[in-house]
């Protein structure tokens, strides 16, 4: 059951994901051959508006392929017929359609528990932080200038600039402070010795702040990806720490088993919380500029705003293609990790 369950949350990201490049074609006139979720042979497939719908024997990825996209089709409703503006809108709109994704499943979140205020239940005694004056009941505003709304922030600032000294900015009893605090090394890693948790200060949201909270959720994710992509280039993470499709199927089934235990809300608000830092992942990945990728689309695009010129489609589709079998070989690399992992 937890596999179905997995392969369902998987399937609905990238279906939302292909959804916008699907629905911002159609808007624009360009036509769509073919709509699919998965990869490799069709199972079922049917075609109706000019479109074949199709699923696929892989139940990984997905695909929304439109007439003319990777040539020199400039007949009328193909992808390069149409304007560069047009085009930008097609290809951002699938990262954009992940961000909703996530938007939309935050303010369920939220709107059910509340969010996670970034206030300190205790210091631990002889550390920085008592130090320098921080007291249980503070709530952290700034972290070297960066706000910080949810405790999340709070906890992986620490993980992302290991080591730091970090000015705090934090409110007592309705003012304003501020405290400079070096982490001491212990044998758990840097530590400010300040105690809390994500459940400890859980604060409910009227209708407005619901939205609100909302947006700094998807936004603490995104967040998050990108500091993640910042340790994998430095090298603070290697490839055995990435997941793939395996691996996220995996990931997706034990929270779903794990959460059955404490009743069917808990279960939704952890597959739903999943979803979000997934697509919230989703979309950053895709806007990054690489070739094969959304954001290696929309740099050639923006080349073609700026320069109001289109870059050779020949030139275009060899470094697409080239790309994309790179990218294929890592997903070959993190799949095996993926498998590994399970069988020990």
């Amino acid at each position: 059951m937890k596999i179905i369950v997995a392969l369902i949350v998987f399937s609905v990201i990238i279906i939302i994901h292909e959804m916008g490049h699907f629905l911002l074609a159609k808007k624009n006139g360009i036509v769509v051959e073919e709509f699919s979720l998965g990869m490799g042979p069709r199972i079922l497939s049917f075609e109706a508006g000019g479109t074949r719908y199709s699923w696929k024997l892989l139940p990984f990825g997905g695909s929304c392929m439109m007439l003319g996209e990777d040539g020199e089709d400039m007949s009328e409703g193909s992808f390069g017929s149409k304007s560069v503006g047009a085009r930008i809108a097609v290809v951002a709109a699938g990262p954009l359609f992940n961000f909703l994704l996530a938007f939309v499943l935050s303010i369920f979140i939220v709107g059910s528990i509340g969010y996670d205020a970034p206030i300190i239940k205790d210091v631990t005694e002889g550390y920085p932080a008592q130090a320098a004056g921080l007291r249980a009941g503070d709530r952290i505003t700034k972290m070297n200038g960066k706000k910080i709304r949810l405790y999340r922030q709070f906890s992986n600032y620490g993980m992302f600039h290991e080591g730091e000294t970090v000015r705090f900015e934090y409110v007592r009893d309705g003012k304003t402070y501020e405290a400079t605090v070096t982490p001491i090394l212990t044998d758990y890693g840097y530590k400010y010795g300040i105690q809390g948790s994500v459940n400890y200060a859980r604060v409910r949201t009227n209708p407005l702040q619901t939205l609100e909270y909302s947006v700094y959720e998807v936004g603490y994710w995104i967040d998050t990806t990108l500091q993640s992509l910042k340790m994998l280039l430095r090298g603070g993470v290697g490839l055995d720490d990435m997941s793939g499709p395996v691996g996220v199927v995996q990931v997706i089934g034990d929270t779903y088993e794990e959460s059955k235990p404490e009743g069917t809300l808990y279960v939704w608000l952890n597959l739903f919380n999943i979803s979000i830092l997934l697509s919230a992942n989703l979309g950053v990945m895709n806007l990054l500029p690489f070739p094969a990728l959304d954001g290696g689309r929309l740099a050639f695009l923006l080349v073609e705003a700026v320069r109001r010129k289109r870059v050779e489609p020949e030139l275009e589709a060899k470094v697409h293609f080239t790309g994309l079998m790179l990218l294929m070989l890592l997903m070959i690399v993190v799949m095996f990790n993926d498998v590994k992992k399970i069988f020990h």
